[in-house]
C-alpha cells in the first residue's frame, strides 16, 4: 500500500496544486455527495447518480476519496481491480460500467487493509487522486466524500474552489438531520454552494404487495432543506432490492428500472441537472477543455454583454414585496441594450424555490425593492446578482437606469 499511495510523492506542494487544475480544466462539472452521519446511503447515491448520469449520454468520473471505508468499489463490483499507468505516469482510472473510476481501494493491497494516515497524508492522497488521475474529457466529476466534516471533504473543497457545488444526502429522522444540518454549515463556511438535499430511505416498499411503510418517518429532509433555504431534490425509497443491487455490485438505477427507487432516483437526477444546468449558463463557463470564467460570477455580467434581469411585478410595476409578486419580468439585455421582456407567472411560494426557480429561466440579476438577507445569500449560490432599494417603475424603466448607472437604489425595505 505505502508505495502505491506515494505515486509521485517527489512533486512539491505548488506543483500538485497546478496539476489538480490543469486536470480539471477537461472537467465540465464537479459534484461532491456528502453527509453529516454515516449510514445514510451516501455512496449509493454516488455510484447511481454517475451512473445515471452516464446513461443519459455524459461522459462521467467517480472518485471515492473515502480513506478509511472506501465503498466504491464494493458497490460497482470492481474489487481486487488495479489501476494502470499511462503516459507521463499518471494513473489510469478502472473503466467499468461507462464510467472513469477513481478510489483509493484501488490503492490498497488487501481491501482488508486499515489505513492509518493523519490529515497531511490524506490531503496529500487526495491531491494525488485529482491532479495525477487521466480523468480526460468529462462531463461530470462525482466526488463520493466519507460522512462528517473532516479532512477529505475539507480537502477536495480547498483543492477544487470552482466546484459546482455539494448534494448533501440524509434519511428522514431528526438523529440523521441534525447531524446533517451541518454539512451544510460546512459547505457554507467554505463558499461551496450547496445544490439540494436528498432524503434517502424514505419509507420502506414491501417487495411483496407493493406497500409502503415509513420506517423512519418521512419529510425530515424536506424540513431540513427548507429550514436551511436549499434546493430539496427529492426523497428515496428504501428498497431490499436496492441492497441486493449494491451487493452484487450493480447500480439500482440500471438494474431496477421501473421500481419505486429508480424513478424517485430519476426525479433527484433530473432536479440536479435543472439546478447544475440552469447555474452554468449564467455563469457562462466555457466549454470543456477550459475553466476560465467570462462572466463576473455571483455579479452578473458585465452591462455591454448579455443579460436576463429579473423584476418582481405587482401592477405592472416593480412589487416591492419580492417573494410574494403576482409576476415576473424577465429583460433580456444584448449590447448594452432591452432587446426583448417576457412576464411568467410567480410559482407557488415555497422556501428556497425562487432561486433555482430564476436560475432555470437564466436570470443573473434581480432588482428588487425588498429582500431578506437568506435569500440574497441564496440568489448569490446560484450565480445572481441582487439589488435592492429600487423604486416601484415599470421594468424597462428599471433596467435602463440600471444600464446607464443612474438606477437609484435606497433602503432594504422587505428584510425578511
Amino acid at each position: 500500500m505505502g508505495e502505491k499511495a506515494g505515486h509521485g510523492c517527489s512533486s512539491s506542494h505548488d506543483e500538485l496544486e497546478a496539476k489538480v487544475g490543469e486536470r480539471m480544466r477537461t472537467v465540465r462539472h464537479e459534484i461532491l455527495v456528502l453527509s453529516g452521519k454515516g449510514g445514510v446511503g451516501k455512496s449509493t447515491v454516488s455510484v447511481n447518480l454517475a451512473a445515471a448520469l452516464a446513461d443519459s449520454g455524459r461522459r462521467v468520473g467517480l472518485l471515492d476519496v473515502d480513506v478509511h471505508g472506501p465503498s466504491v468499489p464494493k458497490l460497482l463490483g470492481l474489487e481486487g481491480r488495479a489501476i494502470g499507468v499511462a503516459e507521463g505516469g499518471l494513473m489510469l482510472p478502472v473503466e467499468a460500467a461507462g464510467l472513469r473510476v477513481m478510489s483509493v481501494g484501488f490503492l490498497l493491497q488487501d481491501a482488508a487493509d486499515a489505513v492509518i494516515w493523519r490529515g497531511p497524508m490524506k490531503h496529500t492522497v487526495i491531491r494525488q487522486l485529482l491532479g495525477e488521475t487521466a480523468w480526460g474529457e468529462l462531463d461530470y466529476l462525482v466526488i463520493d466524500a466519507p460522512p462528517g466534516t473532516g479532512d477529505e471533504p475539507l480537502s477536495v473543497c480547498q483543492l477544487l474552489p470552482d466546484a459546482d457545488g455539494a448534494v448533501v444526502v440524509t434519511t428522514p429522522q431528526d438523529a440523521s438531520t441534525a447531524n446533517v444540518r451541518r454539512s451544510i454549515t460546512f459547505c457554507r463556511q467554505l463558499n461551496t454552494r450547496v445544490l439540494g438535499v436528498v432524503e434517502n430511505m424514505s419509507g420502506f416498499v414491501c417487495p411483496r404487495c407493493g406497500g409502503r411503510v415509513d420506517i423512519f418517518k418521512v419529510g425530515g429532509g424536506r424540513r431540513l432543506a427548507e429550514e436551511a433555504g436549499a434546493p430539496f431534490l427529492g426523497a428515496v425509497p428504501l428498497d431490499a432490492a436496492v441492497v441486493e443491487s449494491a451487493d452484487s455490485g450493480s447500480p439500482f438505477v440500471r438494474r431496477l428500472p421501473g421500481s419505486a427507487a429508480t424513478k424517485s432516483f430519476e426525479a433527484v437526477v433530473a432536479s440536479l441537472l435543472a439546478t447544475i444546468e440552469a447555474v452554468a449558463a449564467p455563469l457562462a463557463r466555457v466549454q470543456p477543455g477550459s475553466r476560465e470564467a467570462v462572466a463576473e460570477g455571483s455579479s452578473g455580467k458585465g452591462k455591454d454583454g448579455p443579460m436576463r434581469i429579473a423584476i418582481p411585478l405587482a401592477e405592472g410595476k416593480l412589487s416591492q414585496h419580492f417573494g410574494h409578486c403576482e409576476m415576473f419580468a424577465l429583460v433580456d439585455v444584448a449590447e448594452g441594450k432591452v432587446s426583448s421582456r417576457e412576464d411568467v407567472p410567480a410559482p407557488e411560494h415555497q422556501p428556497g424555490l425562487l432561486p433555482r426557480w430564476l436560475a432555470s429561466k437564466g436570470a443573473n440579476v434581480i432588482i428588487a425593492g425588498g429582500m431578506g438577507a437568506r435569500a440574497q445569500g441564496l440568489f448569490a449560490e446560484h450565480g445572481i446578482k441582487v439589488l435592492v432599494g429600487a423604486p416601484s417603475d415599470e421594468p424597462e424603466r428599471l433596467v435602463e437606469a440600471y444600464l446607464a448607472g443612474t438606477l437609484v437604489t435606497g433602503e432594504n425595505v422587505c428584510d425578511h
